[in-house]
């Protein structure tokens, strides 16, 4: 129970986006990630995206359900799923797409973290 509290990864992708203005006013750093929880592509990157993200307890994880007619996703020219964004200070300092091991999000996220 202790561990659910202080993990920083979200499982679940969220349905309901933020306004982009939300996620430009992020402070710290944050991976927000892209994807469907139908996706195939996006269930096997889960693993990885995990153990990276819960190696980095300090940055904050969003998960966003993405689709046609999704705005949060067109406004950073989401294509591919997943994709991860690496923000610092909601500023965009490195994007992974349909990452398939750990290194390259460790990479992405140690360019800041």
């Amino acid at each position: 129970m202790l561990s659910m509290l202080i993990d920083n990864f979200q499982s679940a992708y969220s349905d309901v986006e933020p306004a982009r203005g939300e996620v430009d006013a992020l402070r710290g750093v944050s991976v927000v990630e892209f994807g469907a929880p139908w996706c195939p592509i996006c269930q096997a990157a889960q693993s990885n995206i995990q153990s990276v993200i819960r190696e980095h307890p300090k940055v904050q994880h969003i998960k966003i359900e993405d689709g046609s007619g999704r705005p949060l996703g067109r406004s950073f020219r989401i294509k591919l799923w997943p994709t991860l964004l690496v923000l610092k200070d909601g500023v965009e300092v490195a994007r992974v797409v349909r990452p398939t091991d750990a290194s390259t999000i460790r990479e992405a996220i140690s360019k800041i973290a």
